[in-house]
């Protein structure tokens, strides 16, 4: 069998496993029979918790090297060495992606927060609004 034959062989048998699934997992797989999305507040707030206290230990605690880290590599630049390069190197990179990972952080938190006030909100107007249509039913 040529390799065009086997690859065409190969894609038919992996389009015939492979359906569209929308709003759910496979049944078969272990996933959800249903397909609604079930999140509730105390998730939602325990994964902003953790992501805000993330934030405050890498603001409070991933730099705490890099006075020490600068200084090791400038001197070893001074002293001709290669690796003062490559130390300040690293540590550039390190307070890039350290800094990149708090506003992460900072962000999944705030968006959680603001997601559950809002959804709190969204609960409320229904529920008032159903309230305010039965009263309508008794007035008519």
């Amino acid at each position: 069998m040529s390799f065009d034959e086997e690859w065409a062989s190969a894609r038919e048998a992996a389009r015939e496993r492979i359906a569209m699934r929308l709003n759910q997992t496979d049944p078969s797989r272990g996933g959800a029979s249903d397909a609604d999305l079930k999140v509730r507040q105390d998730h939602l707030g325990a994964i902003g918790h953790a992501a805000y206290e993330l934030h405050g230990r890498l603001a409070r605690d991933g730099e705490h090297a890099s006075a020490t880290t600068e200084e090791a590599g400038g001197d070893l630049t001074d002293n001709g060495f290669l690796t003062g390069i490559a130390m300040n190197t690293v540590q550039r990179t390190w307070s890039s992606q350290l800094r990149t990972l708090v506003d992460a952080c900072a962000h999944i938190s705030n968006h959680l927060d603001y997601s559950a006030a809002l959804h709190a909100r969204d609960d409320q107007d229904i529920r008032t609004s159903i309230s305010r249509s039965k009263i309508d039913e008794y007035l008519k």
